[in-house]
Parts: structure tokens; C-alpha cells; sequence
């Protein structure tokens, strides 16, 4: 049921902000305060695994609501079958490629790879005592984010996304107010966050003012101002992004050789069998092959496997320094789309079919990638607990495939309700997906953009900066930037601490779900009442949950 939830939520978070959050730390709170509060029973190793088949619903959604909703913007109507049979099997690669390097990064990397998430929800559930004490952060930051989502897009009492238009400049200054988007920033803390918003300062304010002065486009409106970004300043961040995700994987070359070199092909008793492993990965080799639905063919489908073991070697691995909710699955993506679609013209396969095949293999490749991250930071907790890590495997196969069945259904609730491409659900990641592989294909690719964002995140990466986070910020509509680096200076000034860190998880959740409530109310063809849209009360909104957040990091823990 977690799974289920945590997914849903975390679709319509990624298809809004274009980022995710590991549901790890919450899924590990709710199974203590559910299994321990309020059965008084359960086990440590139960509550791991709990978390482990939640947060898999969150990592798949990830991956699906990256590539996916791209076919939707192309108009070529994924199917729900279809979503589920490329949501299962990009799932299913991404636990079994893991597998073969676990023992190298989970245990002989001990001292090297933290993996933040995998300990802290370590320290949660060895802290079964505070469960309760913690839950009551995480569901009181539910309760918060759902009131503020309700009254904000649900009957309209202050204005969600209040935007400013600053004349001089011929742009426009905005924010979010998305409890979800200010929580995460919390959660990325102030560098991050920082990095972003210094992406979107770019963008919006030297670009697209230098781009509406020598091309003569009006300004006069918010909306003419957004179609200067969708024009022009998108492909400068899909630059940015692909270069960016580039030296992700630079970085990571030596560390992906040297794990490489350690994969364990002999049977071990503490994992699955590597005779499953290899079945099967051949088994979905197989599925890509045979399969219609998926488009794909023998040689699409070796990209797919090859592309999936690489890229879940890097994902593990990335996600042990810096967390999942900073791993780069998009920028991985963008490489692989870039590389086969480049390949596929060569070969001749052309127009909506070569699309769809790019798109399809894409987006294995994405939710491999997103889940064996996953993975990795759930099995890295169950080593610290003393779990079983085939037990593990195999709940990451249920919380896959649980989830599989409803990704579906929730991306249709979510486009029928609000619309993917929309300024509610702009959906960043699958709208750059779809960009450049309709511009490889089509040959509509403007390369001049796509050059001066790739000099752009160049030019950060020469400062010593890791450029993804800027280009993600470059890329971004403002208003989510800014939202995200409210987000991180209410942490820079009130502290990153785990009190604050699991309310705002909780605020993440609860705005995530009211927002699937009020997709489900919407979609029944009845509208709630638009009672204000007061842009002055959004402001107090803005102030107030920074101020929530101070409050709920800085609160003393109560004895017990």
C-alpha cells in the first residue's frame, strides 16, 4: 500500500517540479509508527523491509514520469498496458543488475560509501522508541501540506504561483507556492538549492532579457514572457542538462571500473543466486524482443541491456555519496536518448516509429537506473540492521511490480485532471526528453541553443562547480527554482536537522497527495469553488510555511 502511495505521490511531484524525493526515511517512519505504535509488534528487520518495498514505488514513479509522459507530449498515447509492461520490466533489470555488486558497495565500500538516506533510516528504526516521536513530524507535515495544497489549488484562496513582470529587465520574477517544493528544498539544503536558483537567475534574467531585446518578441504579459522560454531558453537548458549529466558519469568512470572489476559472479548465500540474475536479464531481453508493445527489436533491446548495467553501476554508486533525491537519472537518460536516436537515423529508422523505439528504450533505462539507486540506499540499511539482502531483493521485486500496476492509471488521473505540459504539471525532464528526440529525429534540433547551454554548464564545471543542479535550475520554469531556495534557506537558517528534515518529507507527501484527491475530484467533471486568488495572502502563505519549518527544526526533542 506504501508503495502504491509514496509512487502516486511522488508522479505527480516529479511531473510538477521536475525532481523526486526518496520516500525511504517517511516509508520507514509511517511502517515504525503503524508496525509499533499502533500493532505493538514488529520486528527491525520488518520495518526494513517495509521501507524497502515502499520506497521502490517512489524510484519507479521516478523513472516512468521522466520518459514516459514524453510520448504523451508527442501525441502518441501510451497505453496503460504498455506503461506497465516498460514500468515492470525497467523495474525488474534495475533490481537484478544490482545485485551482482552489492556486496562490493554495501559492505567492502563501508567506510567510503555513506549512502545518507540507507543510514539515516538506519538510525530511524534502531531508534524504535522515538517512532512515535517521529512519525508525529512527518504526519503533522502531511496534515500541513495537504491544508495549504487545498486552499491554494484546491479553491483558489491565494494565488499558487504569483508572478511578477520587472519591465526594465523584460522578464519576470515568480515562486511556487508548493509546500512539496519548499520541503524538498529543505531537504537538498542551501548549496544545492543555491545552485539551482543561480541556474534560474541566468536563464531568466540575462537570457531571456538578452533574447526578447535583439529578437524584438513582446514582454508585456507573463504568457509572452513563457514563450520565450519554451522557444528558446528550453534547448539552452537541455544543453546544459545533457552536459551536466555528462560529467556525472566522467566523475564516475574510475569508481564504476573499479566496481566493475569486483562483480561477484558466483553464487553467494546471502544474495539471490546469480543463475536468477542471469535468467533473468535474459528473460526481459527476451520480453523487449518478442514483446510488440514494446517496438523495440534484438538490437534496440542489447542497447537497452547494456545502456541498464552501466547506468545502475553508476546510479548505486552515485547514490552512496550523495544521496538519491541528487541523483542525476535524467542527465543519464538524455546521454542514452541522445546516443541511440543519433544511431537509429544512421540506421535509417525514422519518423514516429524511430520515436517511439528511442523513447521506449529510454525509458527502461531511466527506471533502471532510478530503482537500483533505490536499492542500493534500502539494502545498504538492511546491512546496517542485520537484514537478509535476498529477502530485501525480492521485496524490491514486489514493491516493483505492485507498482507497476497503478503508475498507469495515476499518469492518466494526473493529464485528464491538470494536463502533462501544462504550468501546473509542467513535467521538465519528459518535455526535454521529448525535444531532443523529436529534434534528432526531425532534424529540428536548434543546435545553436543546445551549444550555448552546453558552453554554459562548462563554464561552471571550469569554476570547480558540479554543473547539474545549475543546469536543472537553467532548464526549470523560475518560479520552481525559487520555491526550492526558499526551501534551502529556511535550512541554512534554522538549520538541517532531522526534525526539520522529516516534517518537510511530510510536507512533500501531504501537498503530493491532495494533489492526486483533488485530480481524482477534478476528473469526475466537477470544480471546486474559486473563492479569492489573493496575491497578497500568497506572500503570508510564503512567509508562513518558511516560518513552519524553522519552528519544526528548531523544536526541542520532548523526552520520553
Amino acid at each position: 500500500m506504501l508503495a502504491i502511495v509514496f509512487g502516486a505521490a511522488n508522479a505527480y511531484l516529479g511531473l510538477k517540479a521536475g525532481m523526486t524525493v526518496s520516500a525511504s526515511i517517511p516509508a520507514a517512519v509511517v511502517s515504525m509508527a503503524i508496525l509499533r505504535g499502533l500493532l505493538r509488534r514488529g520486528t527491525i528487520v520488518e520495518n526494513n523491509l517495509v521501507q524497502t518495498i515502499a520506497s521502490a514505488g517512489e524510484s519507479l514513479a521516478a523513472g516512468v514520469i521522466f520518459t514516459v509522459p514524453a510520448l504523451i507530449l508527442l501525441g502518441l498515447s501510451p497505453s496503460i498496458f504498455y506503461i506497465f509492461l516498460v514500468s515492470a520490466t525497467g523495474g525488474l533489470l534495475g533490481v537484478l543488475l544490482m545485485i551482482p555488486v552489492r556486496k562490493h558497495l554495501i559492505e567492502e565500500e563501508h567506510g567510503k560509501l555513506p549512502y545518507p538516506e540507507g543510514t539515516a533510516c538506519a538510525e530511524v528504526l534502531e531508534a524504535g522508541e522515538e517512532g512515535g516521536i517521529k512519525a508525529k513530524e512527518v504526519f503533522l507535515g502531511m496534515g500541513i501540506g495537504g491544508i495549504f495544497k487545498f486552499f491554494g489549488t484546491g479553491i483558489k484562496l491565494f494565488q499558487d504561483i504569483p508572478a511578477w513582470l520587472v519591465s526594465p529587465l523584460r522578464t519576470l520574477i515568480g515562486i511556487d507556492l508548493s509546500p512539496a517544493l519548499i520541503g524538498v528544498g529543505y531537504i537538498l539544503n542551501i548549496r544545492i538549492a543555491a545552485l539551482v536558483l543561480a541556474g534560474g537567475v541566468l536563464g531568466w534574467f540575462v537570457f531571456i532579457p538578452l533574447i526578447a531585446t535583439y529578437t524584438g518578441l513582446p514582454t508585456q504579459t507573463t504568457d509572452q514572457v513563457y514563450q520565450i522560454w519554451s522557444q528558446y531558453l528550453r534547448y539552452i537548458g537541455a544543453g546544459a542538462v545533457l552536459t551536466g549529466g555528462i560529467f556525472s558519469l566522467i566523475r564516475s568512470i574510475p569508481a564504476m571500473a573499479n566496481t566493475l572489476k569486483s562483480v561477484e559472479f558466483k553464487a553467494g548465500t546471502r544474495d539471490l543466486p546469480m543463475k536468477y540474475v542471469l535468467w533473468g536479464t535474459i528473460a526481459i531481453f527476451a520480453l523487449l524482443t518478442v514483446v510488440p508493445a514494446f517496438h523495440m527489436g534484438p538490437r534496440a533491446a542489447i542497447f537497452a541491456i547494456i545502456f541498464a548495467f552501466l547506468f545502475v553501476i553508476v546510479s548505486s554508486r552515485i547514490v552512496g555519496l550523495v544521496g538519491s533525491s541528487s541523483n542525476p537519472v535524467s542527465g543519464m537518460t538524455i546521454a542514452t536518448l541522445l546516443f541511440v536516436s543519433l544511431i537509429f537515423v544512421k540506421m535509417g529508422i525514422q519518423g514516429t516509429a524511430g520515436m517511439i523505439k528511442a523513447l521506449t528504450l529510454g525509458a527502461v533505462v531511466c527506471i533502471a537506473a532510478a530503482i537500483a539507486g533505490d536499492t542500493s540506499q534500502d539494502l545498504k540499511t538492511g546491512y546496517l540492521v542485520g537484514a537478509t539482502p535476498w529477502k530485501q531483493q525480492i521485496g524490491e521485486f514486489v514493491g516493483v511490480l505492485a507498482s507497476a500496476v497503478f503508475i498507469g492509471w495515476t499518469l492518466f488521473l494526473l493529464h485528464k485532471a491538470y494536463g502533462i505540459g501544462s504550468t501546473e504539471l509542467s513535467a521538465p525532464q519528459a518535455t526535454l526528453m521529448s525535444l531532443v528526440v523529436k529534434g534528432v529525429f526531425e532534424g529540428t534540433l536548434p543546435w545553436l541553443l543546445v551549444g550555448v547551454g552546453i558552453f554554459a554548464a562548462l563554464s561552471v564545471e571550469l569554476l570547480g562547480v558540479h554543473s547539474l543542479p545549475f543546469a536543472v535550475g537553467l532548464y526549470l520554469p523560475l518560479e520552481l527554482s525559487t520555491s526550492l531556495f526558499v526551501g534551502g534557506l529556511a535550512a541554512w537558517a534554522f538549520g538541517h536537522r532531522e526534525k526539520g528534515v522529516l516534517f518537510s518529507s511530510g510536507l512533500v507527501a501531504g501537498d503530493a497527495i491532495m494533489g492526486i484527491l483533488l485530480a481524482l475530484w477534478i476528473a469526475t467533471g466537477r470544480m471546486l469553488p474559486v473563492t479569492w486568488e489573493s496575491r497578497g495572502l500568497a506572500l503570508a502563505v510564503l512567509i508562513a510555511l518558511f516560518l513552519l519549518i524553522g519552528w519544526r527544526a528548531r523544536e526541542k526533542q520532548a523526552t520520553t
